[in-house]
Parts: C-alpha cells; structure tokens; sequence
C-alpha cells in the first residue's frame, strides 16, 4: 500500500509513474487528498470539542463548590452537548478515515524507474539469454503426450477426482516432481534460507498483507463457511509471519524458504496455451521471500536473481531472463525478473519464476517495520521469488530431455530421483 505521505508530497511523480502501469491515478488521489484534508479538519474540531469538554467539565465542581447549582447544571447540560457532538465528530472520522484506506489501497505500488514502459508481454525485456538447446527426436512429443507414453501423469483421473487443472501424479512422475521440491529446497537453504513449513490456508488479513486482497479474489479458492483462502503462493503465508512486527536492524535481512501446494481459479483460462502442465489450478511450487533494509533491498534482489538462476541453469534447460514492462507487472511490485525455459516440443517459452521487489508497498499493509540507529521506526522493504514453479519446470524436462528410448533425467536430479532414466 502507498502511503500518504508519497502521494501528498510527491503527487505529480505517483502520477506518472503509475501511468507506466496503464493507471490514471488523478481521480483518485484527487479524492484522497480531499478525504485526508476532511479528516484532518474533523480531528481539529474533534480535538477542540474535547479541550472545551474537559474545561467545562472542570468549572462544574468548581461551581458546585460555590453552591452555584443552576449555573453548575447548565454547565453539565454544556458538557453533555459537547460530548454528543464529540461522538458525532468521532463516528464521521472513523467513516472518512475508511474511506480514505479504500480509496488508498486501490492503487497497485509505484514502477521503479528502470522499469521499461509497455503494456504487454510483448514489450518486456530480454536482459540474458542462454540457448541450451538439446537434440531431439524428429517428430519430439509435447509433455501431456510423453506423460502418457511412460504413464507418469494422468490428466483424465484428475478430472475423475475433482475437475481440469488437477493432475495427477504417478510412479516415476511423483518421485520427479519430489525430487524437485527436495532439489530446490535444498539450494535454498544452503543458500542460507531457513526453511519453513506454513499452512496453505490463510485468513482475510494475510491476503490483505501481501496485496492478494482485495485485489485477487477472483482467483483464489475461498472456504467461505471459514473465511479462509487458500494459498496461491507461499508468498502469502511466509511473508504474513511478519505481519505487525518490529524487527531489530541488526535481524535484517530475513531470508525464509517454503514449499507449498499452491491453488489458483485461473478463470477463463482456455486453449492450447493451457493445455498439460502449462497452467493448473493446483501446483506445487518453492518459494523464497526476504526481509530487507530499504538500502539494500535492490542488492538483495539481483542476489535473488542470481541465485534462482543458478537452479535453472542445474537443469540443463535453454533459459532467459526477462524484465517486465510496467503494463505486465503485478499490483504489488515494484520490479519484477521473469524467469522462461524454453520448451523444444512446443517451441514456445514457459514462465516458472517471478522474482519481485515490492519496497515499502507489502510492509506499509503489513505494518512491518524496524528499528533504526536512532530507534525509530522504518518500513522495510519485503522481496520475494518462484525458486521454481515445477510444472513448467517437469514440461520442459520431459520435453527437451526426450529421446527415442525415454527420458533423461538432469544430473543434479539423480540423487534425489534414484534413477537417471524414465523409460
């Protein structure tokens, strides 16, 4: 969430920034500066409605005292007008200041400004590209085809189970996709990341926290009997640990892994771009998320890039790295990197990791703060990155790993695999 202080003392640069995100954030921060300055002027007349209150209610004992009974009743009747008007004055602040969090926490987090200007995909930008290509079959397989072949993936049970989007995994295809989970978890945390295992149901506060809501209802799963949601990344559970705590400076950063099923509705998601692992409504995924300082939150973040490139480049597959154009990115980000493979079968680049720096936009919702030199209190920045989503990760795998007796499995995978080969 943006604060006011951005908005009122910086203005015209929200403005322009949020444009690179396709906003027109006029109208809106027009009407917040015209809510905050009405709540600015109901709490001065709160304030002095209540020092008159006090003052009043004082005299009335001095007036009693004095056996001036009428002048002391007529005072008390003052003391009761006042407090009526001080509750009137207190109960359209308490409606002013919520609509004010409203209308403040519909505008997604300013651009940085190496952010390139766009609108779409098509207007990202390519920042390292590494053409790891393999030779295939002259006819390759695309990965539902494959998965089929050495019966490692059954889309049509997990339709029979619960519906489309919910895979399910078998034999060889469910020590693959555990290998992996393993794999990355343990990148992670030799990376120094402690490991955590959160719940994958959250309550509305976290999805609040993290800028899931109300921005993404629409895509997560909602028990509603509960008010719960569950998780469309671990994003939202491990950063919430945080949510209304002071950290010490010197804790700083924080660097936490988690591997969660994930689950997203992905509404009106159809067609051949859809189709096998490229997009479900459960997946497993392993996440990193950093608390930093705000000085060093962009360091941390090319660390994150770096790092989430070493597990793709273990795998042996043709990757890329893209930045995103402000029309692409994400309500909450600030900066985001685009981790692709590319799939050989399908001739088209995966998606599997998004690695983000959100600045103070998370915290300022999450109420997570440190303390300074000085004592203070200061927003941190939270950072947080796909270390990886697996099944665009096991569709490339099995894709551009294919050869005429099977498929191979990627030398880092074998200790956690067992077997080298899926025939």
């Amino acid at each position: 969430m943006l604060t006011l202080k951005q908005l009122r003392d910086n203005r015209e640069e929200a403005i322009r920034r949020l444009q690179k995100k396709g906003v027109d954030a006029t109208t809106i921060i027009d009407r917040i500066e015209e809510l905050d300055d009405r709540r600015k002027a109901l709490q001065a007349e709160l304030d002095a409605c209540l020092a008159e209150q006090n003052q009043a209610a004082k005299q009335i004992g001095a007036l009693m005292g004095k056996g001036l009974k009428e002048e002391a009743e007529a005072k008390k009747q003052e003391v009761a007008a006042l407090k009526g008007r001080s509750n009137e004055l207190k109960e359209e602040s308490d409606k002013v200041a919520v609509e004010l969090q409203n209308e403040i926490v519909k505008l997604p987090n300013l651009p940085a400004e190496i952010v390139p200007e766009g609108r779409t995909a098509e207007d990202n930008v390519v920042v390292k590209l590494v053409e790891n290509y393999t030779e295939l079959p002259s006819e390759p397989l695309p990965h539902w085809e494959l998965a089929k072949k050495y019966d490692i993936i059954d889309f049509d049970l997990g339709v029979k189970l619960t519906g489309a989007g919910f895979p399910v995994y078998k034999g060889k295809g469910a020590r693959l996709q555990r290998a992996l989970r393993n794999d990355f978890l343990d990148c992670n945390t030799k990376a120094g990341y402690q490991e955590v295992e959160p719940p994958i149901m959250v309550n509305e506060a976290s999805g609040f926290g993290t800028g899931q809501l109300p921005d993404k209802e629409g895509q997560m799963y909602h028990a509603t009997a509960d008010g719960y949601y569950l998780v469309p990344t671990a994003e939202v559970p491990v950063t919430n640990i945080f949510r209304d705590v002071i950290l010490e400076q010197s804790e700083l950063p924080v660097k936490m892994t988690a591997y969660t099923p994930c689950f997203r509705r992905e509404a009106g998601s159809y067609g051949k771009d859809v189709r096998g692992l490229n997009r479900l409504h459960q997946f497993d995924k392993v996440e990193i998320v950093q608390v930093s300082h705000p000085d060093k939150s962009y360091e941390a973040l090319d660390k994150m890039v770096a790092h989430v490139e070493s597990i793709v480049a273990s795998l042996g597959l043709p990757y890329r790295i893209l930045r995103l154009c402000g029309g692409d990115m994400s309500f909450t980000s600030a900066l985001t990197y685009d981790f692709e493979v590319y799939s050989e079968a399908q001739k088209r680049w995966l998606e599997v990791s998004s690695v983000s720096n959100f600045e103070a936009f998370q915290a300022n919702r999450l109420k997570l703060r440190y303390r300074d030199d000085n004592r203070k209190t200061q927003l941190c920045h939270t950072l947080n990155g796909s270390s990886l989503a697996l099944p665009r990760i096991v569709a490339a795998l099995l894709e551009n790993n294919q050869t005429e007796d099977g498929i191979r499995i990627p030398e880092a995978l074998i200790p956690y695999t067992g077997f080298d080969f899926i025939k």
